[in-house]
């Protein structure tokens, strides 16, 4: 009995060791597992920004001719020739003739008033317009006829000068230069960061685009959706975007 006691406590006895052992290694196994998980957690979220100057390289711009007469014929007959007027001088300044379009005519009947202010049904004039557009490479000639064409109403002419809109065609190309100069801001940034608080950054875990901002050389406004300025040939571009990288 007593050797058979005494076998069964010694089993148990390294039983009990083996489990002990056991819980400890489990237990280191896992407190540094949690030390892993908790410093692969360790990131930082900064933003990069680039930012270009650019100059457009086409424009568009219209002009609009009007006509009035009592009579729709002769109404007509003088639109012609105020447009071929208008599309002379187009071409006296330097436009060829394959960069200009005009547009269907457009009519208006204009009806008779009483004094009362009601309309009696009878048509007074009739009033037609059509737009003379010009689409062109030559961005600083185009910015000079806008802004001279209306000198044409001292010859007769009931000429609307519509603001011209200056493009950048190579914009596709430009946007993934400048979310490439942004990311590499936005490392330099997070390298900083890092440095300034002992780690090291590591590998980039997200990265989130934001919107382009185009607006006028100098101007200072942004929007959330982004802004696409058309308005002048001297232009900034402006992009950001958002990356969480890793600390080691």
């Amino acid at each position: 009995m007593s050797t058979e006691y005494t076998s069964v406590k010694s089993g148990l006895f390294l039983l009990g060791i083996s489990l002990g052992a056991g819980f400890i290694i489990a237990a280191i196994i896992l407190a540094v597992t949690l030390s892993n998980i908790k410093m692969s957690d360790k990131t930082i979220t900064v933003k990069g920004y680039a930012e270009k100057n650019i100059i457009s390289d086409l424009a568009i711009w219209s002009g609009t001719i009007s006509v009035r007469s009592s009579d729709m014929t002769s109404a007509y007959e003088k639109l012609q020739k105020d447009i071929a007027k208008f599309i002379n001088y187009l071409q006296s300044k330097g436009i060829d003739a394959s960069k200009i379009t005009t547009s269907s005519i457009s009519t208006i009947k204009n009806f008779r008033y009483t004094t009362e202010g009601y309309s009696t049904g009878q048509i007074d004039s009739y009033e037609l317009t059509q737009t003379v557009s010009i689409t062109s490479e030559n961005v600083k000639l185009i910015n000079q006829i806008s802004g001279e064409a209306t000198s044409l109403i001292k010859d007769g002419l009931e000429i609307y000068s519509n603001p011209p809109q200056f493009y950048y065609t190579k914009l596709n190309d430009l946007k993934i230069e400048m979310l490439g100069d942004a990311a590499k801001d936005a490392k330099q940034r997070a390298e900083q960061l890092a440095k300034s608080s002992g780690g090291d950054v590591g590998p980039m875990k997200s990265a989130m685009q934001g919107v382009f901002q185009i607006t006028p050389l100098y101007s200072t406004t942004v929007s959330d959706w982004g802004e696409y300025d058309l308005s002048s040939i001297e232009k900034t571009i402006k992009s950001v975007v958002t990356i969480d990288f890793t600390i080691k």
